[in-house]
């Protein structure tokens, strides 16, 4: 290396060295954390290279395809249906349930102000609404599961 490329090289390290001193422990892991990303970087440009340089590239020894099967029709799960009325169903009683549970619960039992229950009852009905929407999907799932599992078995 030329000695200009040590300088530059002695300057950052003086200067990480006082950013370790002035930030303590974080300063040393973040030095560690970016000395192994360009170590790493440089290790993955250094083998992909290597590996795209020893590639066969004759196209004759690219293995064909295999031929094309009848692919079975896709069934409901794999196709894009529209929610059931359910799941909307659920997830507004779900969020009901949640801000009325949470909003009580926030003024029974932690003597919130009722600025705080409000806030505390729309944070549950969030909640609420996503735990009724996930347990409606859950079922809507497992209802069209069996009933294709059930016409599949009637089929054959």
């Amino acid at each position: 290396m030329r000695r200009s490329t040590y300088a530059w090289l002695a300057i950052a390290l003086a200067v990480a060295c006082g950013a370790i001193n002035w930030l303590g422990i974080a300063g040393w892991l973040a030095v560690v954390v970016l000395a192994a990303s360009v170590a790493m970087h440089v290790a993955g440009n250094a083998i992909g290279t290597k590996l795209r340089d020893s590639a066969d590239s004759r196209l004759e020894r690219v293995p064909r395809p295999p031929p094309r099967l009848p692919a079975n029709p896709p069934s409901h799960l794999e196709q894009r249906t529209p929610l059931s009325r359910l799941v909307p169903v659920a997830t507004g009683v779900g969020a009901a349930a949640g801000g009325v549970a949470g909003g009580l619960t926030l003024i029974r039992l932690a003597a919130a102000s009722p600025a705080g229950a409000v806030l505390g009852g729309a944070s549950s009905a969030v909640l609420g609404g996503l735990l009724g929407f996930l347990t409606a999907s859950l079922f809507e799932i497992i209802r069209t599961s069996v009933r294709e599992a059930v016409a599949a078995e009637h089929r054959g």
